[in-house]
């Protein structure tokens, strides 16, 4: 594409509303924690200074509640304008239906395929070779957060790594602090499922059976470890009685739990806090053990729409969620990392800048988003809340997981 062509579609995209009305567009996502509405208003507040109007169209209940309503909505001809996703195979059906719009051309224009660290986040977007998302951010799962003032309660020191947070649990709990904080839903209990794995696992068996699909090595030695130490956090969680994930993350955050393992996050929520990063928590990326992150996350899809005012604004959103400081001011908030690999961060935390370390170093592996389909993700989710939630043998649950990994597409 010549210069002149990529100099006509950034203008196109970046000035579509002196061509036409402002415009309001809905957009729906489920932000609603405290530090993710922190993080979604500056996603607001840039696309109203460019004289559109942002519509709010939040919904609570995390992404296993709303990706069923934004789904159904799109589906029964009620479209909202655009729409927050998890990087990954979500919208596959969408686009093969032809219900949701073409970016390509914002995209070239963008110079996305150039930007956007690690690419897979955009291959991820790519469908027979047109871009139907607009990456936002990057989210890892694999970190344990710890509250120093359970630590201190409890006459401990800080861990350093899971083996170690393990170890600690008697302790805590003579102090009467919970050791592990954990909500009662699936997506989070397999979130510490995945993170404990590849912590004890290790790369090569995560890899084999999350990438390759390999059901013998997830009926294997190593799964059977890592299934055992995900017996062993489950009594450890055992009298956590929370729903939601930010209400687990306060429990770290007033010190009634030492720890959680969560996405990063859970940044937001110790910021809205006011808590500090290296005083009032620690973060450890791999728990401690393993510093791998995966890179899941979020995009941004726009439904086709029979109006050409609207299209149009939807381009311009599409080039603006991923302009340098719209992503330098929403990751910050978020306490995910950008998905532009030449924004400065100098501002970050030291939990982001450990993230941004990995990512520089190569640690990365693609989420498993982008491997399973939603399908056996929800599969694999509903098996790891009946064996969180109830007295399922680590031996049974293992063997369930496999025949999940069998039958995986």
């Amino acid at each position: 594409m010549s210069n002149i062509l990529k100099s006509l579609l950034v203008g196109t995209a970046l000035t579509a509303v002196t061509a036409a009305h402002a415009t309001e567009l809905e957009v729906t996502h489920w932000w609603t924690s405290g530090g993710e509405a922190v993080a979604v208003t500056k996603f607001a507040e840039a696309w109203n200074a460019t004289g559109n109007t942002w519509v709010d169209g939040a919904i609570a209940g995390s992404g296993g509640t709303a990706r069923p309503i934004i789904i159904s909505r799109i589906l029964g001809g009620d479209p909202m304008a655009a729409t927050q996703l998890n990087h990954g195979r979500q919208a596959e059906e969408l686009i093969e239906a032809g219900l949701l719009l073409d970016l390509t051309d914002v995209a070239e224009a963008g110079g996305w395929a150039d930007l956007v660290n690690p690419s897979a986040l955009l291959d991820a977007c790519t469908l027979d070779g047109k871009i139907y998302c607009v990456p936002v951010n990057i989210h890892s799962a694999q970190w344990i957060w710890l509250s120093h003032d359970a630590y201190e309660k409890a006459g401990l020191e800080v861990p350093a790594n899971w083996n170690e947070f393990v170890d600690s649990a008697p302790a805590l709990q003579d102090a009467g602090t919970l050791p592990l904080a954990m909500g009662q839903q699936g997506w989070q209990q397999n979130i510490a499922f995945g993170a404990i794995t590849l912590a004890v696992a290790g790369l090569d068996a995560w890899k084999e059976v999350n990438i390759n699909k390999n059901a013998d090595v997830a009926r294997g030695a190593e799964y059977t470890a890592a299934f055992e130490a995900v017996a062993a956090a489950r009594s450890l969680a055992s009298e956590s009685n929370v729903q939601d994930w930010n209400q687990a993350t306060n429990m770290v955050i007033t010190g009634a739990a030492g720890g959680q393992i969560m996405g990063d996050w859970a940044q937001g929520e110790f910021a809205v806090a006011g808590a500090v990063e290296g005083e009032d928590y620690s973060c450890l990326p791999g728990l401690g053990l393993n510093p791998i992150l995966d890179t899941g996350g979020d995009a941004f899809y726009f439904p086709l729409i029979d109006d050409a005012d609207i299209t149009a604004a939807q381009k311009e959103l599409a080039a603006l969620l991923i302009s340098p400081q719209v992503q330098v001011d929403f990751n910050l908030a978020k306490g995910s990392l950008p998905v532009r690999g030449d924004v400065d961060l100098s501002a970050a935390n030291g939990c982001m800048q450990k993230g941004l370390q990995i990512l520089a170093d190569g640690g990365v592996l693609p989420s498993s988003d982008l491997s399973f389909s939603q399908d056996t993700t929800l599969q694999i989710e509903d098996l790891m809340a009946q064996f969180w939630s109830g007295d399922m043998s680590a031996a049974d649950a293992q063997e369930s997981y496999a025949q999940l990994i069998e039958d995986a597409d």
